[in-house]
């Protein structure tokens, strides 16, 4: 199940202001990333284990020629784990990475795709500030659509908000960032 995304092909109502986000599901929340992020949508497959890497990293795959990190959302929040299984999919998107201003790739898995919505960026309303499993520094904001409310993720800081984790020698780095 590959799927490329593209944006300018009628998806969602288009609606003038507004902002396009592919949904999906993660621990029975819908969350949100911008459709102009997305490059693929691909069903889970093997990926290369790299060593000392955090455990929410589940490696690197081959996607034409480039190299991409995996991550596994639900241990990137900090959710209770879930058997892949057959709506398991893997979200392939761009972010910017801030050490060399740079645009990279990187895949995100997920429990299943949902919609494609427009959202009017006036309705956005600010996360708040509680903590919890989706720390604030990875929300853009929260959106309510036909009732439900839709956590609109931030891609640029998924990768690279990493908590400090400690290595052999007692010291502390943030070696997610660094991945």
């Amino acid at each position: 199940m590959n799927m490329q995304v593209n944006a300018g092909i009628g998806i969602g109502n288009g609606e003038p202001g507004g902002h396009q986000y592919l949904t999906f599901i993660l621990a029975d929340e819908e969350y949100g990333v911008e459709i102009l992020q997305v490059q693929e949508i691909r069903g889970w497959t093997k990926t290369t284990p790299i060593p000392n890497a955090p455990s929410y990293m589940k490696g690197v795959i081959n996607l034409r020629g480039s190299i991409v990190p995996i991550i596994d959302l639900r241990e990137r929040f900090h959710l209770p784990p879930l058997e892949y299984g057959p709506t398991t999919v893997v979200i392939v998107v761009r972010f910017h990475d801030e050490r060399d201003a740079d645009q990279r790739d990187m895949g995100i898995v997920v429990d299943a795709v949902s919609e494609v919505y427009t959202v009017d960026r006036q309705t956005v309303k600010a996360a708040p500030k509680l903590g919890g499993p989706v720390g604030d520094q990875f929300v853009n904001g929260i959106a309510m659509i036909n009732e439900k409310m839709i956590i609109l993720l931030n891609v640029d800081r998924l990768k690279g908000a990493a908590p400090l984790v400690s290595n052999e020698s007692g010291t502390t780095s943030k070696r997610e960032s660094q991945l």
